[in-house]
């Protein structure tokens, strides 16, 4: 728990009960006591006089009732309190309690709301008094000690306070960073899977079906055999893609940019050698423009942005051809995947110019975009020109003018 100021409304009702204690020993001569106790010589400072008494009340009236201005303006109070004090050493009237006990309030605040150079020029004047012609020093020394103690003690407080305050903003900051980094890893976990664990997933269903339709004379039991081969894998896509669904949903904001090394664009023979072997349909590369080494990053989306195209394509137009085409241009790569099935069915009869096809269903468009996304590019899915279905990608080359 950090301690905070009294209110503004406190510091009257300080001012009234320290001046009430300081005119209450000043009124029967306590503060006499208080100069036999820190005095060195003799004990003659009494207040016998009327007129002494009278001086006495006011100035402990004086050094008290500044406290009220403590909450609002301390450093006009800590001025006010100085100067009545240094009046009452020059003239021999020793502090009282309650005026001491003012002293140290309103040094205390100002040392815990103010800089330490603004405590060195209010605690100077009582240096300088220690170098006047008084004759009860060690009463100077005295004010001179509560001030100096108070305002450390308030500079001691603030110091804490602004610690704790700082520490909990690390903490927050320490926090906020472990949530970012954790969304960050779901986010890609997210991804991984989808692109390529049920990739494969999706591969052995098709598999199995391919199997249970092309070898003839297959007896029941393999064709049941592969029936449930398909459908565990199905059902394990089905589970998988729920699960997907959770951990984007947690990852939601985040923002990836770390991949680890995945396959490029070398790798993409080997990937259209797995999809014409998984069924029915060709797949075939078509590479136009001057080849080159890209970035690691550009190369993974790429892959990874066919690699998807080809799911979607075999789950949801199994048969049809499609066309895998990299077009290398000085600034951009231009990635198309197209197929020649039946294309996307818009709900109202009507497809613009970026209709959204059955590869929406799921996860599928959405880790495209995100892989285009993070590399600066874009990605657009829609019907193809001669009809089919459509993914067309254009990821900048980096260091391109």
């Amino acid at each position: 728990m950090t301690w905070r100021p009294a209110p503004a409304a406190r510091a009257p009702v300080a001012a009234v009960v320290l001046a009430a204690l300081a005119v209450a020993q000043a009124a029967a001569g306590g503060n006499a006591a208080v100069s036999t106790a820190v005095s060195t010589g003799p004990a003659t400072a009494t207040v016998e006089r009327p007129q002494d008494v009278l001086v006495a009340v006011l100035l402990a009236l004086a050094t008290t009732a500044p406290v009220a201005l403590a909450g609002t303006w301390p450093v006009v109070a800590a001025l006010l309190v100085a100067a009545a004090t240094l009046l009452g050493l020059g003239a021999q009237v020793p502090p009282t309690v309650g005026g001491l006990l003012a002293l140290g309030t309103v040094y205390a605040v100002v040392g815990l709301r103010h800089r330490v150079r603004t405590v060195l020029v209010l605690v100077a004047p009582f240096v300088a008094a220690l170098a006047l012609p008084v004759e009860n020093v060690s009463a100077t020394v005295v004010v001179l000690g509560v001030a100096l103690l108070a305002a450390v003690g308030g500079i001691a407080w603030r110091v804490r306070d602004e610690g704790r305050r700082r520490d909990a903003v690390v903490e927050a900051a320490h926090e906020s960073t472990l949530e970012h980094l954790a969304r960050g890893e779901r986010a890609r976990i997210a991804r991984e899977l989808h692109d390529v664990v049920a990739h494969h997933v999706s591969l052995i269903a098709l598999q199995a079906e391919a199997a249970r339709l092309t070898v003839p004379g297959m007896p029941p039991e393999g064709e049941k055999r592969l029936l449930a081969i398909g459908g565990t894998a199905r059902t394990a896509l089905a589970e998988m893609r729920r699960l997907l669904g959770v951990l984007r949903e947690d990852a939601d904001g985040a923002d990836v940019t770390t991949r680890r090394p995945q396959p490029g664009l070398a790798q993409l023979t080997e990937l259209l050698d797995e999809v014409r072997d998984a069924g029915p349909g060709g797949a075939r590369l078509v590479v136009r423009g001057k080849v080159a080494p890209l970035d690691q990053s550009i190369e993974v989306s790429a892959y990874r942005i066919v690699q998807e195209a080809l799911t979607n394509a075999r789950r949801h137009a199994p048969g049809a051809s499609v066309d895998v085409e990299l077009d290398y241009r000085p600034d951009r790569l231009v990635v198309r995947v197209r197929d020649n099935g039946p294309g996307p069915t818009a709900v109202d009869g009507t497809l613009g110019p970026d209709a959204l096809g059955p590869s929406d269903v799921g996860h599928g468009l959405a880790g495209m975009r995100e892989r285009a996304a993070m590399a600066g590019g874009t990605v657009r899915t829609g019907p193809g020109p001669l009809g089919g279905f459509l993914v067309s990608a254009e990821l900048p080359v980096p260091g391109s003018p």
